[in-house]
């Protein structure tokens, strides 16, 4: 891309006008004179009208944006009479700089030289909050039963995110094991982003942060005194490093993005209302040896993104078993699970396939290119995983992973990634 592409970059993004009912967001947004809209419909909730819920909704609209600034990369931004901190645009400017940074990168489409411009005073609403009350977004994935199962002594609720085209089996399904209540969101695109055009730069959004500060939403609409997400210490870091500029495919999972957001909710509803990851200080390697205990979960969770389609019909049913998704879970869970077990879990065996060994080299740090962009660790905890089957009897069939293992050098080794790695941010009553 790139070269001929940049001719067609738009001048102008407008943020025309966020409007709030007492279930509904919409945020509406004009390219060039082109317009978007944006539809997310609560569910669960008391009036989002008012004021904490729609103090940080004017922060979601900012970031959701993005969806539709991408598809022509404009030279300058214009926020209108959208309300904007310090705070709210320092994490707007980090969003389109780090957030579209694999989009960037992919386009070969720098964004230096981006003016951002408009908005006006920020609204502060502090809420009556109750601490104990957590949301806690749900993907049915490991990660987020980890949270769910580690604060069970809390009240908690469950903040699930679908599609206006229906509802993800395998997510409610997950869900419905917890006999969680649950807080929901449709969210409803603009079509013509949907459908795609062939005028459109295409790209990966930050689209955690803006399920966050939905999440933030929900939770001040619906007593919640706090948002607990299920990002690991590895969100951090970096697929590749580009003009200067760390990549990172999970950057609105990370540590950086976690601050950030977090300052611009505090500059609007004040500090006590917290949003943290609980699992901030943690590798992947412990998340999969938590998740191997709840055993109740192990047959209805999924991990693969093919099941998780924007349109129904192109949804997979199963584990997909070849992508970097199922290659790379798969292979955390192998030290912690019987490998009759887990296979029964995916229904194959993607670490131990041949046909993925250009993946596992990828994800161990041994690839010819960068880290998958993907949810994935980072290559120390998929080369201790690897080195560890390497060790245990029920893998010694496989003799490529001793091979393999061998060739890497990771900082840290299978008891250090079981142990808290780096700052959190979490409170010390959602450790009890």
């Amino acid at each position: 891309m790139g070269g001929n592409q940049l001719v067609n970059r738009a001048e102008l993004f407008r943020y025309v006008r966020l409007e709030v009912s007492d279930d509904t967001l919409t945020g509406h947004y004009e390219l060039d004179g082109r317009r978007f809209r944006e539809e997310v419909v609560f569910e669960s909730v008391s009036s989002l009208r008012d004021p904490a819920p729609v103090a940080v909704a004017e922060l979601w609209f900012l970031l959701a944006g993005l969806s539709y600034y991408k598809a022509g990369a404009a030279r300058r931004i214009d926020l209108g009479e959208t309300g904007v901190g310090p705070h709210g645009r320092a994490l707007l400017e980090a969003a389109l700089h780090d957030g579209l940074g694999e989009y960037s990168f992919r386009n070969n489409l720098p964004l230096d030289d981006v003016l951002i411009t408009g908005g006006t005073q920020v609204r502060v609403a502090p809420p009556t909050l109750d601490a104990a009350r957590v949301l806690i977004p749900f993907g049915g994935g490991i990660d987020s039963v980890v949270t769910v199962n580690e604060l069970h002594h809390l009240d908690r609720s469950l903040f699930v995110v679908s599609p206006a085209s229906g509802r993800f089996a395998p997510l409610e399904a997950t869900a419905a094991v917890s006999k969680l209540d649950v807080v929901r969101a449709a969210r409803r695109l603009d079509r013509q982003v949907l459908r795609g055009d062939e005028n459109f730069f295409n790209g990966h959004v930050p689209v955690t942060a803006m399920v966050t500060l939905l999440a933030v939403v929900g939770a001040l609409a619906s007593g919640h005194g706090a948002v607990a997400m299920s990002n690991e210490h590895s969100a951090s870091a970096a697929n590749v490093r580009w003009r200067d500029r760390d990549i990172n495919h999970q950057w609105s999972k990370s540590w950086a993005a976690e601050l950030l957001i977090a300052d611009a909710v505090a500059e609007r509803v004040g500090t006590e209302f917290v949003v943290a990851s609980f699992l901030r200080d943690r590798s992947e390697l412990w998340v999969a040896q938590q998740f191997a205990t709840a055993r109740e979960y192990h047959h209805v969770f999924r991990s693969c993104n093919r099941a998780f389609a924007q349109a129904p019909s192109a949804r997979a049913q199963n584990w997909c078993g070849t992508c970097d998704k199922c290659l790379f879970i798969n292979l955390i869970l192998a030290p912690f699970l019987d490998r009759d077990d887990l296979r029964d879990i995916f229904a194959s065996e993607p670490v131990s396939d041949p046909r993925l060994d250009d993946a596992l080299r990828s994800l161990i740090g041994l690839g010819l290119e960068h880290k998958p962009f993907e949810c994935v660790g980072d290559p120390d905890e998929s080369a201790v995983a690897l080195g560890r089957l390497s060790e245990l009897v029920a893998w010694r069939d496989v003799r490529r992973f001793g091979e393999l293992a061998r060739l890497t050098t990771p900082d840290r080794d299978f008891a250090d990634l079981l142990q808290p790695q780096g700052s959190s941010r979490v409170p010390a009553h959602w450790l009890r």
